[in-house]
């Protein structure tokens, strides 16, 4: 199970039990992290990226990201996250004259290694896992304008944090093909290509002659029957990396589609391979 300490944009999370936390999130706000224990496995379409504690990492907003987190040497996962809003930063760059020059061309995620200065900042907001009554609106606003003020100090974050444009239309079919693992709200899908929801179904239609819902399940599924036959994962692996909600779900559309559930499929595999080796 999950626990949240929240405010308005600091998040204290802590994931309890010996079970892996397997998440897609809409990235609306730009955040940035710590990792305090455990480890977090990040999906992206070019890979798999891990994260141990001890991680500080700047996420950049209007991205997907799939995470499936995990204890790690007894310890739970837990994290320390820090929301900046667009509403905090515009009201940032009005009193402060601070404004992007230009595009970010750099990575989404950016990570902070071996400074000092975000290591002390983090370590300052500690006390607030055990007090969360303590971190005030007053005292939050002010950890959130620290935390802009260290992270300035890297010119080339500043057209990361203040580009406040919305994305452009892209190529819908490109995308949908390259991110359709991710298990959010088709609202987010249209956003993160620059339409509207009803825009989106319409090219979506046009585009794939059926509806985003009955093509994202046949993708998502054609891909766990592969990921187990080919690269002889465990459907306990499979569900989470494809954003299947739980596993008994998982297991039922996939017997829907192909006439066995995800673990029956595993076995025969596995008796056909012993029978090989015979």
């Amino acid at each position: 199970m999950q626990k949240e300490q929240k405010s308005r944009s600091i998040i204290l999370q802590a994931c309890e039990g010996d079970i892996q936390f397997g998440h897609t999130h809409f990235v609306h706000d730009h955040v940035l992290g710590l990792i305090t224990s455990g480890i977090a496995e990040h999906y992206t379409p070019d890979g798999v990226t891990t994260y141990t504690a001890g991680t500080v990492c700047l996420f950049k907003r209007f991205q997907l990201m799939k995470t499936i987190k995990k204890p790690f040497e007894g310890k739970p996962f837990t994290t320390i996250n820090i929301f900046l809003d667009q509403e905090t930063l515009k009201k940032y760059s009005l009193e402060h004259d601070v404004a992007a020059d230009g595009i970010y061309i750099g990575e989404p995620n950016v990570m902070l290694e071996n400074d000092e200065f975000m290591k002390g900042y983090f370590s300052s907001l500690m006390p607030y896992f055990t007090q969360p009554e303590k971190l005030t609106q007053t005292l939050e606003y002010v950890k959130i304008i620290e935390a802009l003020e260290i992270l300035l100090r890297n010119p080339a974050l500043r057209n990361l944090l203040f580009d406040f444009s919305k994305p452009h239309k892209i190529d819908l079919k490109a995308y949908m093909t390259k991110h359709f693992s991710y298990n959010i709200p088709l609202a987010q899908f249209a956003k993160l290509t620059g339409r509207s929801l009803s825009t989106f179904k319409r090219d979506f239609l046009e585009i794939f002659s059926t509806t985003p819902e009955k093509w994202l399940q046949k993708e998502r599924l054609a891909q766990a029957h592969f990921l187990i036959t080919q690269k002889n994962k465990r459907p306990s692996e499979v569900y989470l990396e494809l954003g299947f909600e739980t596993l008994s779900h998982f297991s039922h559309t996939f017997k829907k589609q192909f006439g066995q559930t995800p673990t029956e499929l595993q076995t025969h595999i596995r008796l056909g391979v012993s029978k090989n080796l015979g």
